[in-house]
């Protein structure tokens, strides 16, 4: 699928791209440019992986394949754990290994940090129950901590992790070895906390604790709900039950409402709620996989509450849910042993190769629909058809037009693409009716270099009511310009007067903060 070419290269991804390449230059960015609540940790991952092999969009691919392969083999060793056999470890793994379309598009193109946070994740809940195993060891506390913090700071989403373990290892901790010694693993934990968690604690220092919880409360997405409390607890409510669940279980796309593999939906959406009851009654069970599965209960009614209670659960496009993949796995696994030790073995092969060709097929069935392909762009004013972006590299750069004004969704990747030679600061709206937010212009240097340039163009997509406001002001204020399409891209170059944004009267207010 990567040779075939079928996840876009879009926006979010150049931007990661574009701070590993600044990591190399020098720059130490602390998080992801424009937000404080996704560290640069997966930058510098990448950073590493350019300079090892070069400055190419394949390598981020590469990167984000060999953090989920250590995530399916943290999943094949905590279902070994968890369950006791190697026949569960290889039924978790290859349902990690063979998942839905929604965890495999998001392991493959980077937003920065997904890749990271499901295997820090993982390692929390093994070393979680190595504590359960070895209560007296200290080491493992030492060793929580420390990927706590550096996941936190990596992306906030890890909490859905740390919240449920540290309740889980602090009870264990003064529950089994009293008072003292569990003050005593709570200081280990939150010193080695702290020392993971040094780049976003030094910005705290920095610039104060308002941005980071503004962040880390869904300020990006604040405004997409509801005003009325009630009213945005019932969307968060709807999106999970209709939006989350049918793209956690692969049925669709996460972005975009079509059912995937028509003929097994049924057959798949039976399988997982036989998974989702029997991993509630597994709850009550008195064994010695009991903490884990609490703990992997823990993650998922973290991560559920969350996206209900928060602004987050206004985004119906299924990202947020990744971190169910391996929970969902590990309680599959558990079910397909109760299948085989009722003398149903045939069954159980039969049930995980009907999940994996449903897996499959939907992945596949999404892939060979491109454009869009395998997209992370659940809003349809936002996908582009990036077969394009070489032919309107070399256009630009043909008409010497290497300054100007786009959309969020070009600047990135055109900028990276183009070795940062083409510099178009997202100052444009895309949405049909004109709302633009001053989060997407994420980096200020570029800023500085459109502004000083004497001569810009404009890159609009899919925009023709935006086009015509572009065609009226420019001319209203007596500027000559050429006109040219480029796939979805349009082009207004060679203009006779460097015009900026808020010079061109009917773009005034359509495209404000």
């Amino acid at each position: 699928m990567l040779a075939a070419d079928v996840f876009p290269f879009n926006s979010d991804e150049a931007v990661v791209a574009l701070m590993a390449r600044h990591i190399l230059a020098g720059d130490r960015p602390a998080f992801f440019y424009g937000q404080a609540y996704m560290g640069s940790l997966d930058a510098g991952l990448v950073a590493l992986g350019f300079a090892l092999f070069g400055q190419h969009v394949i390598v981020i691919r590469v990167i984000q394949a060999l953090l989920y392969a250590g995530t399916v083999a943290t999943t094949v060793a905590l279902a070994a754990r968890l369950l006791g056999t190697k026949a569960a470890g290889v039924m978790a793994g290859l349902l990690v290994a063979i998942p839905t379309v929604n965890v495999t598009l998001y392991t493959t193109a980077s937003l920065g940090g997904y890749g990271e946070a499901l295997l820090i994740g993982n390692l929390l809940l093994l070393l979680g129950l190595k504590i359960a195993d070895s209560p007296r060891v200290r080491w493992p506390y030492l060793a929580w901590g420390l990927l706590a913090g550096l996941g936190f700071w990596g992306f906030a989403l890890l909490l859905v992790y740390i919240v449920p373990g540290a309740v889980f290892l602090l009870a264990t901790a003064f529950r089994r070895q009293g008072w003292r010694d569990g003050f005593i693993r709570l200081g280990i934990l939150a010193v080695a906390a702290a020392i993971g968690a040094t780049p976003w604690l030094v910005w705290a220092l920095r610039n104060g604790l308002g941005p980071l919880v503004s962040e880390l409360a869904g300020s990006a997405i604040a405004g997409a709900s509801p005003a009325w409390p009630l009213l945005a607890l019932g969307s968060h409510l709807r999106n999970l039950l209709l939006f989350g669940t049918t793209a956690i279980w692969g049925l669709r796309p996460p972005w975009e409402i079509r059912w995937l593999a028509l003929p097994l939906v049924p057959a798949a959406l039976g399988f997982w709620l036989s998974v989702t009851v029997c991993a509630l009654l597994s709850l009550r069970r008195h064994d010695a996989g009991r903490a884990g599965r609490r703990m992997l209960a823990g993650v998922a009614v973290t991560l559920l509450a969350a996206f209900v209670l928060t602004p987050f659960g206004a985004d119906p496009s299924g990202r947020y849910f990744l971190p169910l993949a391996v929970p969902m796995a590990l309680f599959a696994a558990d079910l397909l042993l109760a299948v085989q030790r009722r003398g149903a073995g045939r069954w159980a092969c039969v049930l995980i190769a009907g999940i994996l060709a449903f897996n499959l097929w939907g992945t596949v069935q999404s892939a060979v629909r491109n454009p869009p392909g395998l997209t992370t762009q659940f809003d349809a004013a936002a996908r582009i058809d990036h077969r394009f972006d070489s032919a309107l590299i070399a256009f630009l750069e043909q008409n010497g037009e290497r300054r100007g004004y786009t959309n969020y969704w070009v600047a990135y990747p055109l900028a990276f693409l183009s070795g940062e030679d083409l510099v178009f600061v997202p100052r444009l709206p895309y949405h049909p009716d004109f709302r633009y937010t001053a989060r997407d212009d994420r980096y200020a240097p570029y800023d500085d270099l459109v502004t000083a340039s004497d001569r810009v163009a404009y890159i609009t997509t899919n925009h023709p009511a935006l086009d015509e406001r572009l065609r009226q002001g420019l001319a209203a204020a007596g500027a000559s310009f050429m006109e040219a399409s480029i796939g979805d891209y349009h082009v207004f170059y060679r203009l006779s007067i460097p015009l900026r944004p808020e010079d061109i009267v009917p773009l005034r207010g359509a495209a404000a903060p």
